[in-house]
């Protein structure tokens, strides 16, 4: 029984060691083998009666095996050509049973022989060797934290010696003492960051702050806004997105009923210094008339009011736009009058500051460089000689550098972090005396909206009080300027008289009765003196007020030039108030000393005085409906105050908005959003490429079984809107199509059938429009254009895809511009019929019922503005919720005639379209299937050589159709005239409603061919959707 189990008690033994062995020598090469017949081989293969014979002939070796136990055994030729098996056989036959004949066939005596080859080959030895060698130099030049402790053999290592050095041997001391010092030189380097107290301290995290807005600038309401929204990094700012709250509807509640706050800091300043001739001359080149008020209105020319404007590169209206601001003058002053300079302030989106910045220079002649702003140093170490100070008990030591020297430590950044502070970026012209000045981040900007923001601000803020002439003498050097503007009769007069109308403000019931831009200055204490304990809500004053015809006056004239006057024009004051403002900790600890706890903190004559400008903002205006909704006002006050005015304004009720919010306000006022609705402008045409870059990205991001297939929809750019290719191939189909009217019907079917012979195999419908009147007829004056309409070929197999693309595609020749003339908006607008938001009944307005379309103005419109835009909104009859890049169609008459017959039919539906792209698609991905799976793993499909598609270098997505794009306006059943800009649900009308542009020629085309109760309908359908949705186009003015 022994005998019979021994082979089983032995079996685990020998499979450990042989696992352990094949461990070792799974590097070895594999083209050597070693026979194991003989069951008594040793630990290296071979057994006692073995040896490995070099045979030149085939580059070889044999094992020659002598004669065991009186048998000849035979020779075993071994050579890696001819072997059949894998490397993991060979280990597994050459070592089976080779650890039982090393121990226990020691009876066996070896009476063979072994025969020493007498040539071996360099190469071929090498190969052999090759693995060993990279082995052993991987071994050799691997370092490691424990590099000394290796070196010394196993049985004299100890735990002990890897903290103290003295333990090892004296010959390893100098090594394992250098390795240690460049091991935790080497830690300190890489270390990210300390502990977390070590990095809460206030100085390091001042530090970690100020290096973090070197980049992007933050606001000073940044690390509040942090905490509770979305923060996204656009154009160099780090800005709130949306609240991390569901506060959709909450926020529109606070713009319809309550206050809505934010904060526009982060628009950018421009001031122009110079004669008013001058100024106007200049200025004069980027606007127009026609487009509206420019800067030499004369409501706004005084600076009783702030206007806004959309600019244009010099000389170039009604083309190549740069995009809107809005202007404010500074009242004139006994100083101005008698020399006539003049101080203007230009805010505008950062997108739109350098444009507008290169256009204002050339204008102004303004072309001097500006000194380069010096680069502001991480972290500035100032050295003093050594004082001896006498040591005080209670006060914290001073921070020092390692050289003992003092820190003197760094201070938060305040403005644009970007930049030298103490650095004025100005331009100078020698030739017009204009001066240009950049205050980007000098002056921020809050924006209150909603009928309770008067209250709330006028809670949150008190008028400063007037010194007198023995407090004015006690006041320090840090309000002298308040002491000063005091002693002025003229100055406490209008001081007196602007606190007057901010108590007469708090009788009006909602922003927009007051007149639109009105200004009002103002000089305030410090809000952080009248917060309250708890977040409150303020509420308007009910009681009637006393003086009702200033009232009445106020409402109707409303504020006069001389009340808008303030000292935060003057640069020196706004630097004295930043500089001089108390801290936070100095007014928490006066707090601290009160006697009753929680009382109110009077300064008196040392509480800080802030002069700031309040300018009414105007809600809707545009239109007949909800006309004042949005309304609110602006508060302008110097840098540095952000937080202490931010918080008060929270405490008083405002909810905070982030950028989604400012975009809703402006769609549910009707109003082009920046840069978003500017498609001619450069800043929205970049916005839309990043736009389209994103929105792909995410697309890719899904599985095809889990996006939409937008070929498949008839929509040819669900990411963008073609507004280029739009409005040229209205212009090229609109002459076209003139000059068909002189042949027959059969004729044209028949040229229509020998250019398309097979489109419907694309899924391509046929053009469905309506036939012209005669009164589309062209004049003969209209310059030609060198474009023609362009037909979809058909596609049959790979080798036409790159014709299917590129031929016929319209030049990108010329470009588009936005109908901005208030004379033809208002023309069209008449034609398009006004009516309510879901266009059932006609609104009164003024003038004939019936507006007739005349052929001769329709004429001089289209001869001079071919390739124009015009903004409209729509307005859904039924239910559907459009949105962004949402296709603007043209109606047939059996679409007319079906909601004739049912008002309540949703509307037509276009049939689903054949992807063209399908196979080739699959060809290719079968393709990268092939190769990948014979090229190695880490081998990417670009370096196999594979293309889009084999043979056409055309980039395709299952599901989106190639960049080059052509026919966008007959591509479906019915005729594209636009694209949806902004779309969503309108909790304002509770409807379905959509901002967008669409061809002035296929407007003005689709109009003439509709009947007079049926004009200005249109079908709109969003990219992702076979259905059509009747809406009614209305042109607000």
């Amino acid at each position: 029984m022994s005998d019979c189990g021994f082979p089983f008690r032995a079996m685990s033994g020998v499979n450990r060691k042989e696992k352990k062995y094949a461990k070792l020598m799974r590097n070895q090469p594999s083209n050597i083998t070693f026979s194991s017949s003989d069951q008594g081989a040793g630990r290296s293969g071979m057994g006692p009666s073995e040896s490995p014979i070099y045979n030149p002939r085939n580059s070889s070796f044999t094992s020659l095996q002598g004669t065991i136990g009186g048998h000849v055994q035979q020779q075993q030729q071994v050579a890696s050509s001819h072997q059949p098996s894998s490397y993991g056989d060979h280990q597994r036959s050459s070592h089976k049973g080779g650890f039982r004949g090393y121990r226990g066939n020691s009876r066996g005596s070896c009476r063979g022989y072994s025969q020493i080859p007498k040539i071996i080959t360099a190469t071929t030895f090498a190969q052999a060797r090759a693995a060993e060698i990279n082995a052993m130099l991987k071994a050799v030049t691997h370092k490691s934290g424990s590099q000394f402790l290796q070196s010394l053999p196993p049985t004299m290592r100890r735990r002990a010696m890897s903290h103290n050095i003295k333990r090892l041997p004296r010959r390893v001391r100098e090594i394992a003492k250098k390795e240690v010092e460049k091991i935790s030189q080497l830690k300190k380097e890489q270390s990210k960051s300390k502990s977390r107290k070590a990095r809460r301290r206030h100085g390091n995290l001042l530090m970690e702050f100020n290096r973090r807005q070197r980049k992007n600038i933050w606001l000073e309401t940044h690390i509040w806004h942090a905490k509770r929204f979305h923060m996204v990094k656009k154009w160099g700012y780090c800005l709130g997105n949306k609240p991390t709250t569901k506060s959709y509807r909450a926020c529109y509640r606070a713009m319809t009923k309550q206050c809505l706050l934010q904060d526009l800091s982060y628009y950018c300043c421009l001031e122009l210094n110079g004669t008013e001739n001058n100024l106007l001359q200049a200025l004069a080149r980027l606007s127009s008339t026609d487009a509206g008020a420019t800067f030499a209105s004369v409501s706004c020319l005084s600076g009783k009011c702030q206007g806004s404007l959309v600019l244009y590169k010099a000389d170039q209206y009604p083309e190549k736009p740069l995009g809107p601001v809005t202007f404010l003058w500074r009242p004139k002053t006994q100083s101005e009058s008698s020399s006539g300079n003049r101080q203007l302030w230009i805010w505008t989106h950062p997108a739109l500051k350098m444009e507008l910045l290169t256009e204002l220079r050339l204008v102004c002649q303004c072309l001097d460089v500006p000194v380069p702003e010096p680069a502001p140093n991480e972290c500035k170490t100032i050295t003093h000689e050594p004082e001896k100070q006498t040591k005080v008990v209670g006060l914290k030591r001073k921070q020092q550098g390692k050289a003992g020297e003092v820190v003197i430590p760094e201070k938060k950044i305040v403005g644009n972090g970007t930049r030298d502070p103490l650095t004025i970026v100005l331009w100078t012209s020698l030739t017009t005396g204009i001066t240009i000045e950049d205050l980007t981040m000098e002056i921020l900007r809050f924006r209150l909206i909603g009928p309770l923001s008067h209250c709330v601000m006028f809670e949150a803020l008190q008028a400063a009080d007037v010194l007198k002439n023995s407090e004015g003498r006690e006041v320090t050097e840090m309000h002298c300027w308040w002491s000063e503007y005091c002693k002025r009769p003229e100055n406490m007069n209008r001081h007196n008289c602007q606190r007057d109308i901010l108590e007469l403000l708090l009788g009006v019931a909602s922003p927009a009765e007051i007149s639109a831009g009105t200004v009002l200055g103002l000089t305030v204490g410090d809000p952080r003196l009248n917060m309250p304990k708890n977040r409150t809500t303020a509420v308007p004053d009910l009681s009637q007020p006393e003086d009702l015809e200033k009232l009445r006056d106020l409402r109707l004239n409303g504020i006069g030039a001389e009340y808008a006057q303030s000292q935060i024009w003057d640069r020196n004051v706004r630097n004295v108030v930043t500089e001089t403002k108390i801290p936070e900790q100095k007014l928490n600890q006066m707090r601290s000393k009160l006697l009753v706890p929680g009382t109110h903190l009077d300064l008196g004559s040392q509480e800080s005085k802030i002069p700031i400008l309040l300018v009414q903002q105007p809600g809707k205006m545009a239109g007949q409906e909800h006309t004042g909704w949005g309304s609110g006002w602006d508060i302008l006050i110097p840098k540095g105050w952000g937080m202490a005015f931010w918080i008060p304004l929270i405490y008083r009720g405002a909810r905070a908005g982030g950028l989604q919010e400012g975009t809703k306000h402006s769609q549910y006022k009707g109003l082009p959003h920046f840069p978003d609705d500017f498609p001619d402008c450069p800043a929205g045409i970049q916005h839309s490429v990043e736009t389209e870059k994103e929105l792909i990205g995410k697309y890719n991001k899904y599985p095809p079984a889990k996006r939409p297939n937008y070929i498949h929809h008839g929509t040819m750019t669900p990411f963008r809107s073609p507004w280029q290719q739009l409005v040229e191939e209205w212009e090229a189909q609109n002459q076209v199509g003139d000059i068909k009217l002189a042949v027959s019907g059969k004729e044209q079917e028949q040229r229509f059938e020998a250019r398309n012979p097979n489109k419907k195999h694309i899924g391509v419908r046929e053009n469905k429009a309506s036939e012209a009147t005669p009164n589309e007829k062209k004049p003969s004056e209209l310059e030609e254009v060198s474009e023609s309409v362009t037909t979809l070929e058909p596609n049959i197999g790979c080798e036409n895809v790159q014709n299917l693309i590129t031929q016929g595609t319209p030049a990108e020749s010329g470009h588009v511009s936005v109908l901005r003339s208030r004379k033809l908006l208002k023309q069209i607008s008449m034609w398009c019929q006004p009516s309510s938001s879901r266009g059932q009944q006609t609104q009164r307005y003024r003038g004939p019922a019936q507006v007739q379309m005349a052929s001769h103005a329709v004429k001089s419109i289209i001869c001079s503005h071919p390739r124009f835009l015009i903004w409209v909104r729509l307005s859904l009859l039924k239910k559907g919720n459009p949105v962004a890049n949402a296709t603007i169609c043209v109606p047939s008459k059996e679409d007319l005639h079906l909601l004739v017959s049912d008002p309540n039919c949703p509307g037509p539906q276009e049939s689903k379209h054949r992807d063209p792209f399908k196979q080739n698609c699959k060809a290719l991905k079968n393709k990268k299937k092939r190769a990948l799976s014979k090229a190695p793993e880490t081998t990417a499909a670009a370096d196999l050589g594979i293309t889009s598609v084999s043979g056409c270098g055309v980039n395709l997505v299952q599901g989106l159709w190639p960049d080059q794009i052509q026919n966008v306006t007959s591509h479906c059943s019915r005729r594209t005239i636009g694209y949806v800009s902004q779309g969503d649900f309108s909790l304002i009308v509770g409807c379905g409603e959509a901002l967008g542009f669409v061809s002035l020629l296929g407007l003005l085309r689709m109009m003439s061919n509709q009947q007079q109760d049926q004009r200005g309908l249109a079908l709109v359908r969003n990219p992702a959707s076979l259905q059509y949705r009747f809406a009614k186009i209305n042109i607000e003015v």
